[in-house]
């Protein structure tokens, strides 16, 4: 039995409204187990009998995307990361944590998606990140994650549509 996380981009924001109780029994009626959402920004928890591979992932990416297409009547994308993963991206998190700073992880569609990400940070005074593997991390002032550089950057078209931001904590709780 393999264990995942699915991160939904862009739901209960911009007119795309799933209920935390709609969200867990579509997972269900997809066969999924142990389904679990936190919080109601698009966070799943959820076991599968299917064992762990690259094309079970890329098949249960797609089964959940079409699935919650279909559902809800939007054009799905999720980033579906392995607990185990996710355990190590978490732990992973290089900035120490301070009560004036907000802690971020960047999840994207592509390695070039995140190499850019990474390419614009370093260039932009101010901004505080770093790549880690298969995501970024950032770090910004308590209060200003929708102000800065990197965020207007990140409201781009191209990254709007492939690039999903998680709280640490929010990741904490999906552990």
């Amino acid at each position: 039995m393999a264990k995942y996380a699915a991160l939904l981009r862009g739901v209960n924001v911009g007119g795309i409204t799933v209920t935390s109780a709609d969200l867990a029994e579509l997972f269900r009626s997809l066969g999924f187990s142990e389904v679990k959402t936190v919080l109601a920004s698009g966070n799943v928890l959820f076991s599968t009998s299917e064992a762990a591979s690259s094309t079970a992932h890329a098949r249960l990416k797609a089964t959940i995307e079409k699935g919650l297409g279909e559902r809800f009547g939007y054009d799905a994308w999720i980033v579906l990361v392995d607990h185990g993963e996710l355990a190590g991206i978490v732990d992973a998190y290089p900035f120490e944590e301070t009560d004036g700073t907000q802690p971020y992880v960047l999840f994207a569609s592509t390695q070039d998606a995140l190499d850019e990400i990474a390419a614009f940070v370093a260039a932009s005074a101010g901004e505080r990140g770093v790549p880690g593997h298969g995501v970024f991390y950032w770090e910004t002032p308590k209060g200003s994650s929708t102000e800065t550089a990197l965020a207007k950057f990140l409201a781009k078209p191209r990254f709007k549509a492939s690039t999903t931001t998680r709280n640490l904590r929010t990741l904490r709780k999906l552990l």
